[in-house]
């Protein structure tokens, strides 16, 4: 892909964003503010899926495995 497309193209995303937000009728330091709120509340949203959705997904896995019949792992025994 050419460089100035890119580039375009992630100025033309910037500018929908702004479009979207309406913060492009902020003043410039109200502008920084909002971007920083934006941006701490994804980076906090980000952090708790990582965090929480596989310990979710695995007691969900957990409680249909017992709720459909198969035994629990401590319950089956190995064969060595």
């Amino acid at each position: 892909m050419d460089l100035k497309r890119v580039k375009d193209y992630i100025f033309w995303l910037y500018y929908q964003y702004l479009l979207l937000s309406c913060s492009y009728v902020l003043e410039p330091w109200e502008q920084y503010m909002f971007h920083m709120i934006i941006i701490t509340v994804v980076a906090m949203m980000v952090y708790t899926a990582y965090v929480f959705i596989p310990i979710h997904v695995r007691l969900a896995f957990e409680f249909f495995s017992q709720l459909f019949g198969s035994q629990p792992e401590s319950t089956v025994s190995l064969i060595s």
